[in-house]
């Protein structure tokens, strides 16, 4: 493809923008859907303590999804500044590695984790009464990993590539194949945890199935070459996706820190009210991310590029789109809370809905800013700039969160009636990175880039 036939450098830059973000919005939307769907499901057949038991795991989760999206953001951000600068030999190199690795990996969790799973469950911190429940989803759910992953990298390349309509086509395949099987092993066999866990393996190997026809694409870019012998392709990666790999790691640190405050001030009906709230903050994550997903290959190419210009304009339209997704977010949640709340729960767990629905005033204002300080983390990362990159990452996700919760969780440790006021800590950390990260993106600004 000649720099005459890309659109990411050519084309229309708001029309550009949109057609990368709503097509992975679209996906991310059917996972968001998806993720929703599948709590409920499990909140309402199951049970809440199924709901506390996968939030158990997330911790777990996140360490696998952060060294994931370190390999896929940081190589296809990588394969995109390579292919911006016509050198599509590089670019298969990056892309490669970067699939061989992500097997690798998962599958040295998913033997490991067999053989040590009772050690882990005690670093995760799960009461003794969660342990077969927890075991129960993990026990299906640590195979799934490694095709879930694999899959998910590709996808990113897949649409740094220029296909984001087949990646966002095995998005939606994956997403409502999980809803069918949900309802299908949940509801109709009664299969328990361990059927949304099946419904995960079956609907990822068809998503996968979906993003192997981009390897038939004539009009692809990347080839696949099982035998590397210089892997420096791939630490370069690794290195700009850090800010990414921070990101998630400090969720599962986050996450793990908070269940185990929650557990002990509110017990196990804690957790599971504070699940149902964080189902909202993953779908403004979800949806931030599609801007995210926009602003990486249209950023690293027009940097390939060198089209100072063009840069500006995509990060000024992703930061348009994400201030306003935050204040809709906001109004729709506020506006809703109990009944949005509400669905995860049945009618005999009514004090845990409305202690929920208490949690959406403490917990909103994240939702203003979280989507903002992604794209300046994504910006940063997509000029090649991984350690401001990084520090805005940290911040956000790990150092800011758990100095205040756990100043905050002292400081109303004593006080009657505030059980859910610790929390006022996420808020206030993302709206700490916020002034932390606007100067640094502006030290960076597309005018001032070395290129």
């Amino acid at each position: 493809m000649t720099e005459s036939d890309n659109p990411i450098l050519t084309g229309p830059v708001l029309r550009t923008f949109l057609y990368y973000a709503l097509s992975s919005m679209i996906g991310l939307v059917a996972l968001t859907t998806l993720s929703l769907v599948d709590g409920v499901f499990v909140g309402n057949f199951v049970g809440g303590e199924a709901l506390a038991a996968i939030t158990i795991l997330v911790p777990c989760f996140t360490v696998l999804y952060a060294i994931a999206l370190m390999f896929a953001i940081g190589g296809s951000v990588a394969a995109g500044a390579h292919i911006g600068g016509d050198d599509a030999e590089a670019a298969s190199d990056v892309f490669s590695q970067t699939i061989l690795g992500t097997v690798i990996m998962a599958s040295t969790f998913a033997l490991s984790s067999y053989a040590f799973d009772d050690v882990l469950y005690r670093l995760l911190g799960a009461p003794p009464e969660l342990v077969p429940t927890v075991g129960e989803y993990f026990d299906v759910i640590r195979w799934a990993l490694i095709v879930q992953l694999t899959t998910m990298v590709l996808y990113y390349f897949v649409r740094a590539d220029g296909h984001p309509v087949l990646a966002t086509t095995a998005l939606l395949v994956g997403a409502l194949g999980n809803i069918a099987l949900d309802a299908l092993f949940i509801v109709y066999f009664d299969m328990g945890l361990a059927g949304a866990a099946y419904a995960v393996v079956l609907s990822q190997i068809a998503q996968a199935a979906v993003l192997g026809r981009y390897f038939a694409s004539p009009e692809r870019t990347l080839y696949f070459r099982l035998v590397q012998r210089d892997w420096s392709r791939l630490h370069q990666a690794m290195f700009n996706g850090v800010s990414e790999f921070i990101n998630e790691i400090s969720v599962g640190i986050i996450f793990l820190l908070l269940n185990h405050l929650l557990i002990a001030r509110l017990g196990v009906d804690g957790v599971a009210s504070f699940t149902a709230v964080n189902y909202y903050i993953y779908v403004s994550l979800m949806l931030s991310y599609g801007f995210a997903d926009a602003l990486h290959p249209l950023a690293s190419q027009n940097y390939g590029a060198r089209n100072r210009q063009r840069i500006r304009q995509i990060l000024r339209t992703a930061l348009a789109c994400s201030v306003g997704l935050g204040v809709v977010l906001s109004a729709v949640l506020l506006g809703f809370r109990t009944s949005l709340t509400g669905w995860f729960f049945t009618t005999e767990e009514a004090t845990v809905a409305a202690d929920a629905a208490e949690l959406v005033l403490v917990i909103w204002p994240v939702l203003l800013v979280n989507s903002t300080n992604i794209i300046l983390s994504c910006y940063l990362t997509a000029i090649h700039q991984p350690k401001p990159s990084a520090l805005v990452a940290s911040l956000r996700g790990l150092v800011l969160p758990a100095a205040l919760l756990l100043l905050l969780y002292v400081v109303y440790a004593a006080r009657a009636g505030s059980s859910w006021s610790f929390l006022i800590a996420l808020p206030l950390a993302e709206w700490a990175t916020f002034v932390v990260a606007a100067p640094l993106v502006y030290r960076h600004r597309p005018a001032a880039l070395a290129l």
